[in-house]
């Protein structure tokens, strides 16, 4: 893998620590992580028809999975995610007419059902917001003139138009999810802060806190620290393109 970076495809990543644009703390236990770059990672696919050569995959500290390297005939570069199988040398296009290939990104209408795809589009022509995790592929299940039925990662059965795009193949590194981090350590350089319990806490800091030794978390339910119910209450807002395409919800 190579250490060497292309100014025009990386950025500092800003450190937010979960602070708002008040500087308020609106996210809880972030902060403190390793100074990183951001890779820009090439979602859309747009450059249609063009063959390109993989010339290296590499590691990505902001996401779960590797990426590779794209080298275009005109001297471009793009970085794209890296689905498993794929290897430096290979060739990938972006292409109606691309052939069913790791790597090669194909509008649904062209994908056969069955094939193992990520990189999904929600809407035609945004790009890829869907199926992006390491180990993550969705499935297309059916499709008619208009309408490509896909089994999501998540066991979520949703409708997409025929002319959102995918990409062929597993995301790589499906191994991420065993890996397990040693020491806190590893936790704060990834910019998580230690979490205290509520029962932990002075009665004025937490719903939970306070009370003579050992406590429950009370009744009738447990809380935020705001005082807000936090189990069995629903917390996904109405979404009035995103419902109407669901089928089945995730398990």
């Amino acid at each position: 893998m190579s250490r060497r970076l292309i100014k025009r495809l990386v950025k500092i990543k800003k450190k937010r620590s979960g602070r708002d644009n008040q500087g308020r703390i609106s996210v809880r236990h972030q902060g403190g992580q390793h100074k990183r770059f951001i890779r820009l990672i090439d979602w859309k696919r747009d450059k249609r028809d063009i063959p390109a050569k993989v010339i290296n995959i590499e590691y990505d500290p902001n996401r779960t999975a590797d990426i590779a390297l794209l080298h275009y005939p005109d001297g471009e570069k793009r970085y794209i995610l890296a689905p498993i199988g794929l290897k430096v040398a290979d060739e990938v296009v972006a292409s109606e007419k691309a052939e069913i290939k790791l790597g090669n990104a194909l509008p649904l209408e062209k994908i056969p059902v069955g094939v193992q795809i990520h990189n999904l589009e929600l809407k035609p022509g945004k790009g890829a917001q869907l199926v992006r995790g390491a180990g993550n592929s969705a499935l297309i299940q059916s499709k008619d003139k208009k309408i490509a039925t896909v089994k999501l990662p998540s066991g979520e059965i949703r409708l997409f138009l025929i002319n959102c795009w995918a990409t062929i193949g597993q995301v790589g590194r499906a191994e991420h999810s065993s890996k397990k981090l040693r020491k806190a350590g590893d936790k704060r350089r990834r910019g998580i802060r230690p979490t205290v319990r509520g029962v932990a806490q002075h009665p004025d800091s937490h719903p939970h806190g306070g009370g003579e030794g050992r406590s429950g978390i009370g009744m009738p339910s447990p809380k935020t620290p705001w005082g807000k119910k936090t189990m069995g209450k629903r917390t996904r807002k109405r979404k009035k393109y995103s419902d109407k395409w669901i089928i089945k919800r995730r398990k």
